[in-house]
């Protein structure tokens, strides 16, 4: 479920609420009790979130740098490795 973020516009009290996709928007303010002025804010969201056990920093990540990684690049026409020079006359 997501959470959605509120801003009253009497008080400017801002809140979140974790609340169902299909679920009316929320309308009253918790803090001031006013009616009908809280409107919802679109924000970036909070990104993938693991809960629980199992789940280590360094589980994904990689131990080194793969061989042929720290090639050089090389200018237009240069020769690529495992590459054959064009056939003769």
């Amino acid at each position: 479920m997501p959470t959605y973020e509120y801003e009253c516009t009497e008080c400017g009290h801002r809140f979140e609420v974790f609340q169902r996709i299909v679920d009316p928007p929320v309308k009253d303010c918790p803090k001031c009790k006013k009616k009908n002025c809280v409107e919802q804010i679109i924000s970036g969201g909070g990104g993938l979130i693991f809960k629980g056990s199992g789940f280590y920093e360094t589980d994904y990540k990689r131990k080194g740098k793969p061989e042929g990684s720290g090639q050089e690049k090389a200018g237009p026409g240069a020769e690529k490795p495992g590459s054959k020079p064009p056939a003769g006359d």
